[in-house]
């Protein structure tokens, strides 16, 4: 199992950058930052300067959609970045939330969604594309690679990533919400023709080291707002029984509202809606011992990533003991089944 870190680009950016550099130091694979240019800053900027500044991490947004980007240019940074660092940038993408919320915008229809993916990817693997009537190529660009991961959480995207997309990101580290999920993705790639094997299952959550329960409880609970934002959505597609688990749904009956203008902060002022023992599901709280049985459970599912949200107080120390012990622990395992 791969590990990496999701950031917010809030200044100073040079904070960010060290926080990445901490990543690689501790052995996680993967720098990940949200995309919200009006909430937070600018994030292929500081992908630039956190790929200038470590040797070996995988960086890209987390996730940016087809909406407030044009697909060509969102093609060119990861083909610039490629030539620049070598190969070392992936594209997390969903239909938009925050970035086309803020602006009293709608997410994009899955169709868009799925045609953003196919012209991001081949420009940003250096081949040539039909758009909007034309040939595109980047004439500068050779030998650039890069993986399209999808964000997804009705049934509708989950298919679509199963029939497209190079990975899956799951933003919630339920067991058994997972585990639906990831069958939902594996079951529309086998009837596609692919090999469910070839996508990358990454599981994202609020991770925090520590043994004050309500204390870290209260530091991560923003993160069940969030979730709640596409539960809604889901909930107004489907209506609240049989498309999706009722385990993740049953919770935003008393979801009020949400103000972006605190979205993904530890001091949120209106999750209170977010019961505790969704808190303790969705996210991966405690000791090292309990990430590990939670990550082994995840690892069994075939999550091949977790992405581990630090929105909180305590963000070295929790990287500190995930490259001390959490990350060598699942290392570990896995050099014991092989």
């Amino acid at each position: 199992m791969d590990f990496g870190v999701v950031l917010q680009t809030n200044p100073p950016a040079a904070r960010t950058v060290q926080l990445a550099q901490l990543a690689e130091a501790h052995g996680f694979s993967h720098v990940w930052t949200f995309d919200s240019h009006l909430l937070w800053q600018e994030p292929y900027v500081i992908h630039s300067a956190i790929l200038n500044a470590t040797k070996r991490v995988t960086v890209g947004p987390f996730v940016t959609n087809p909406a407030t980007r044009d697909w060509t240019v969102t093609a060119s940074v990861f083909a610039t970045l490629n030539e620049m660092y070598g190969n070392r940038t992936v594209c997390g993408i969903g239909r938009g939330d925050s970035a086309v919320r803020v602006t009293n915008g709608k997410p994009v229809t899955m169709s868009e969604l799925r045609e953003s993916i196919h012209v991001i990817r081949e420009l940003a693997n250096s081949r040539p594309v039909e758009y909007k009537g034309a040939t595109l190529q980047f004439p500068w660009s050779r030998g650039s690679e890069l993986e399209v991961w999808v964000a997804a959480y009705g049934p509708l995207a989950l298919k679509l990533t199963g029939e497209v997309g190079d990975g899956f990101i799951l933003q919630l580290a339920d067991v058994d919400i997972a585990a639906w999920m990831i069958k939902t993705v594996k079951d529309a790639a086998a009837a596609a023709g692919r090999d469910p094997d070839s996508i990358a299952f990454c599981v994202a959550a609020p991770m925090y080291i520590g043994e004050d329960r309500q204390h870290m409880r209260d530091q991560c609970r923003w993160f069940g707002g969030m979730v709640g934002n596409h539960v809604a959505d889901i909930v107004a597609k489907y209506g609240e029984h049989g498309a999706v688990p009722e385990a993740l749904t049953e919770y935003i009956a008393g979801r009020q509202g949400y103000d972006y203008n605190t979205h993904g902060k530890a001091d949120n002022d209106h999750v209170d809606f977010v019961p505790d023992e969704i808190v303790d599901r969705f996210c991966i709280l405690g000791t090292a011992d309990e990430h590990i049985a939670k990550l082994e459970q995840l690892r069994a599912l075939g999550v091949t990533q977790f992405a581990g949200y630090l929105q909180h107080d305590n963000k070295e120390e929790t990287m500190r003991v995930y490259g001390e012990t959490v990350i060598p622990a699942l290392s570990a395992h896995v050099t014991a089944k092989a």
